[in-house]
């Protein structure tokens, strides 16, 4: 079971990488007014996305699953950080649509929008880890 929640915490680290990245790169795209600089932020993005982020949300879910299945965890605590989780992920596919106005030259949203937009994976991450810790309730 050690090595599952090894594992899961690894995953964790390489799909936050993305999550607390990815915007910042939106930051600096946004900002970007010449077609090779919008051009290599897209190649970026997309690799980072598909590449880190992608493979990292998918198995930090599946090693989840397996402690919660394995240890047979329950607690109010649990669905609150479950609920934080379903918005991490709400989060992941934010950001894949916003990789597609990017791709698509759509994007309409200001440096200082995504600059705000950037914190938000770090509010999310402090109230999972105080759940999972703590426990308290």
């Amino acid at each position: 079971m050690l090595w599952i929640k090894s594992l899961h915490i690894i995953f964790v680290v390489a799909w936050f990488a993305g999550l607390f990245y990815l915007p910042r790169l939106f930051v600096y795209h946004a900002m970007t007014e010449d077609a090779a600089g919008r051009e290599r932020f897209k190649v970026m993005e997309r690799k980072l996305y598909y590449g880190i982020m992608a493979p990292g949300a998918t198995l930090t879910l599946v090693s989840g699953l397996g402690l919660w299945l394995a240890y047979g965890i329950t607690g109010g605590w649990l669905h609150a950080k479950l609920a934080l989780v379903a918005m991490l992920v709400a989060y992941h596919l934010w950001c894949g649509g916003l990789i597609k106005d990017f791709k698509q030259d759509r994007n309409t949203r200001s440096h200082v929008w995504y600059r705000w937009f950037n914190e938000i994976p770090t509010v999310l991450l402090i109230g999972v880890v105080i759940l999972a810790v703590v426990k308290p309730f």
